[in-house]
Protein backbone atom coordinates (compact mmCIF):
# COMPACT_ATOMS: atom_id res chain seq x y z
CA UNK A 1 0.00 0.00 0.00
CA UNK A 2 2.82 2.29 0.98
CA UNK A 3 4.68 1.42 -2.32
CA UNK A 4 1.64 2.65 -4.20
CA UNK A 5 0.85 5.50 -2.46
CA UNK A 6 4.57 6.25 -3.68
CA UNK A 7 4.53 5.61 -6.95
CA UNK A 8 1.43 7.66 -7.67
CA UNK A 9 3.13 10.33 -5.81
CA UNK A 10 5.86 10.11 -8.51
CA UNK A 11 3.66 9.75 -11.01
CA UNK A 12 2.66 13.64 -10.98
CA UNK A 13 5.33 15.09 -13.38
CA UNK A 14 5.36 18.56 -12.97
CA UNK A 15 7.75 19.75 -15.78
CA UNK A 16 4.26 18.53 -17.64
CA UNK A 17 2.27 19.97 -15.10
CA UNK A 18 3.48 23.52 -14.49
CA UNK A 19 4.36 23.55 -18.18
CA UNK A 20 0.65 23.57 -19.19
CA UNK A 21 -0.36 25.88 -16.17
CA UNK A 22 1.92 28.16 -17.28
CA UNK A 23 0.77 27.27 -21.18
CA UNK A 24 4.08 26.08 -22.50
CA UNK A 25 5.12 23.54 -24.57
CA UNK A 26 5.25 20.17 -23.12
CA UNK A 27 8.16 19.59 -22.47
CA UNK A 28 8.19 16.19 -24.10
CA UNK A 29 7.85 17.83 -27.43
CA UNK A 30 11.16 19.80 -27.50
CA UNK A 31 14.73 20.18 -26.46
CA UNK A 32 15.60 16.39 -25.13
CA UNK A 33 12.34 15.46 -24.75
CA UNK A 34 12.81 14.73 -20.86
CA UNK A 35 10.28 16.38 -18.76
CA UNK A 36 12.83 17.58 -16.17
CA UNK A 37 14.05 20.53 -15.00
CA UNK A 38 17.10 21.13 -17.57
CA UNK A 39 14.73 20.71 -20.20
CA UNK A 40 11.67 22.67 -19.30
CA UNK A 41 14.55 25.63 -18.56
CA UNK A 42 15.31 24.95 -22.63
CA UNK A 43 11.99 26.32 -23.27
CA UNK A 44 13.71 30.04 -21.64
CA UNK A 45 11.23 30.21 -18.86
CA UNK A 46 13.56 30.30 -15.54
CA UNK A 47 10.60 29.99 -13.02
CA UNK A 48 8.70 27.27 -14.85
CA UNK A 49 12.27 25.28 -14.45
CA UNK A 50 12.43 26.24 -10.84
CA UNK A 51 8.95 25.16 -10.14
CA UNK A 52 9.85 22.12 -11.93
CA UNK A 53 12.93 21.31 -9.95
CA UNK A 54 11.20 21.90 -6.68
CA UNK A 55 8.24 19.66 -6.80
CA UNK A 56 9.79 16.95 -8.28
CA UNK A 57 12.23 17.34 -5.56
CA UNK A 58 9.42 17.88 -3.29
CA UNK A 59 7.39 14.28 -4.54
CA UNK A 60 10.64 12.42 -3.42
CA UNK A 61 10.87 13.43 0.13
CA UNK A 62 7.26 13.62 0.95
CA UNK A 63 6.27 9.92 -0.73
CA UNK A 64 9.35 8.68 1.58
CA UNK A 65 8.49 11.23 4.87
CA UNK A 66 4.77 10.19 4.63
CA UNK A 67 6.00 6.67 4.52
CA UNK A 68 7.95 6.69 7.73
CA UNK A 69 5.33 8.02 9.12
CA UNK A 70 2.76 4.93 8.13
CA UNK A 71 5.22 2.20 8.86
CA UNK A 72 5.29 2.42 12.11
CA UNK A 73 1.59 2.92 12.56
CA UNK A 74 0.88 0.04 9.95
CA UNK A 75 3.60 -2.05 11.56
CA UNK A 76 5.79 -2.11 8.75
CA UNK A 77 9.66 -1.39 8.74
CA UNK A 78 12.45 -0.22 7.56
CA UNK A 79 12.18 -2.02 4.08
CA UNK A 80 8.43 -0.90 3.39
CA UNK A 81 10.19 2.84 3.46
CA UNK A 82 12.96 1.51 1.64
CA UNK A 83 10.54 0.16 -1.18
CA UNK A 84 8.53 3.54 -1.18
CA UNK A 85 11.57 5.20 -1.78
CA UNK A 86 12.34 3.08 -5.11
CA UNK A 87 8.44 3.64 -5.85
CA UNK A 88 8.52 7.12 -6.28
CA UNK A 89 11.44 7.07 -8.08
CA UNK A 90 10.04 4.59 -10.29
CA UNK A 91 6.34 6.47 -10.42
CA UNK A 92 8.80 9.63 -11.91
CA UNK A 93 10.47 7.92 -14.37
CA UNK A 94 7.36 5.73 -15.46
CA UNK A 95 4.39 8.08 -14.47
CA UNK A 96 0.78 6.54 -14.62
CA UNK A 97 -0.86 9.43 -15.79
CA UNK A 98 1.44 10.67 -18.66
CA UNK A 99 1.78 7.18 -20.56
CA UNK A 100 4.67 5.99 -18.47
CA UNK A 101 6.88 8.80 -20.08
CA UNK A 102 8.90 10.46 -17.78
CA UNK A 103 12.11 12.02 -16.39
CA UNK A 104 15.29 10.90 -15.59
CA UNK A 105 14.71 11.37 -11.59
CA UNK A 106 17.74 13.53 -10.99
CA UNK A 107 15.53 16.34 -8.40
CA UNK A 108 13.06 13.29 -7.28
CA UNK A 109 16.12 11.00 -5.96
CA UNK A 110 17.60 14.46 -4.39
CA UNK A 111 14.56 14.56 -2.63
CA UNK A 112 14.79 10.79 -1.59
CA UNK A 113 17.89 11.37 0.25
CA UNK A 114 16.80 14.07 1.88
CA UNK A 115 14.06 12.00 3.79
CA UNK A 116 16.30 9.04 4.43
CA UNK A 117 19.44 10.94 5.46
CA UNK A 118 19.56 14.98 5.56
CA UNK A 119 23.07 14.57 5.16
CA UNK A 120 23.56 12.01 2.13
CA UNK A 121 21.02 14.48 0.62
CA UNK A 122 22.73 17.80 1.78
CA UNK A 123 26.28 16.04 0.07
CA UNK A 124 25.37 15.06 -3.10
CA UNK A 125 22.95 17.99 -3.74
CA UNK A 126 26.17 20.05 -3.31
CA UNK A 127 28.42 17.84 -5.63
CA UNK A 128 25.00 18.06 -8.09
CA UNK A 129 25.54 21.96 -7.66
CA UNK A 130 29.45 22.13 -7.64
CA UNK A 131 29.81 20.39 -11.17
CA UNK A 132 26.54 21.68 -12.78
CA UNK A 133 28.34 25.30 -11.73
CA UNK A 134 31.92 24.48 -12.68
CA UNK A 135 31.08 22.61 -16.31
CA UNK A 136 27.30 23.62 -16.81
CA UNK A 137 26.65 20.11 -17.66
CA UNK A 138 23.40 18.76 -15.55
CA UNK A 139 24.14 15.49 -16.96
CA UNK A 140 27.80 15.02 -15.60
CA UNK A 141 26.62 16.70 -12.43
CA UNK A 142 23.87 14.07 -11.97
CA UNK A 143 26.34 10.76 -12.92
CA UNK A 144 28.66 11.57 -10.31
CA UNK A 145 26.08 12.38 -7.73
CA UNK A 146 24.45 8.84 -8.52
CA UNK A 147 27.67 7.21 -8.21
CA UNK A 148 28.66 9.12 -4.96
CA UNK A 149 24.92 8.03 -3.16
CA UNK A 150 25.02 4.56 -2.77
CA UNK A 151 28.70 5.27 -1.73
CA UNK A 152 27.40 7.72 1.39
CA UNK A 153 24.56 5.65 2.28
CA UNK A 154 26.33 2.55 3.28
CA UNK A 155 28.84 5.49 5.38
CA UNK A 156 26.16 7.25 6.80
CA UNK A 157 23.03 5.16 6.88
CA UNK A 158 22.43 2.34 9.23
CA UNK A 159 19.42 0.56 7.50
CA UNK A 160 20.97 -2.16 5.24
CA UNK A 161 17.91 -1.94 3.05
CA UNK A 162 18.36 1.73 2.80
CA UNK A 163 21.97 1.47 0.83
CA UNK A 164 20.13 -1.41 -1.31
CA UNK A 165 17.36 1.17 -2.39
CA UNK A 166 19.61 4.19 -3.06
CA UNK A 167 21.63 1.40 -4.83
CA UNK A 168 19.22 0.98 -7.17
CA UNK A 169 17.66 4.00 -7.96
CA UNK A 170 21.30 5.38 -8.41
CA UNK A 171 21.27 2.32 -11.23
CA UNK A 172 18.68 3.13 -13.05
CA UNK A 173 19.03 7.06 -12.52
CA UNK A 174 22.58 6.50 -14.53
CA UNK A 175 20.50 4.00 -17.12
CA UNK A 176 18.17 6.67 -17.88
CA UNK A 177 21.06 8.67 -18.15
CA UNK A 178 22.68 6.14 -21.33
CA UNK A 179 21.62 8.70 -24.37
CA UNK A 180 23.71 11.64 -22.16
CA UNK A 181 26.71 9.23 -21.50
CA UNK A 182 27.08 8.81 -25.00
CA UNK A 183 27.07 12.74 -25.80
CA UNK A 184 29.68 13.09 -23.27
CA UNK A 185 31.73 10.65 -24.62
CA UNK A 186 31.33 12.33 -28.03
CA UNK A 187 31.67 16.00 -26.88
CA UNK A 188 28.13 16.94 -27.99
CA UNK A 189 26.52 16.79 -24.67
CA UNK A 190 24.34 19.69 -24.05
CA UNK A 191 24.71 22.72 -21.60
CA UNK A 192 22.73 24.07 -18.78
CA UNK A 193 20.77 27.09 -20.07
CA UNK A 194 20.90 25.58 -24.28
CA UNK A 195 17.60 26.41 -26.01
CA UNK A 196 15.44 24.29 -27.36
CA UNK A 197 15.64 23.54 -31.13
Amino acid sequence: MLALAAYLIGSLSFAVIVSRVMGLADPRSYGSGNPGATNVLRSGNRKAAALTLAGDALKGWLAVWLAQLAAPVLGLGDAAIALAAVAVALGHMWPVFFRFKGGKGVATAAGILLALDWRVGLVVLGVWLVIAKGFKISSLAALLAALLAPVLAWWWMPQPVYWYAVGFIAVLLIARHHQNIRGLLSGKESRIGDKAR
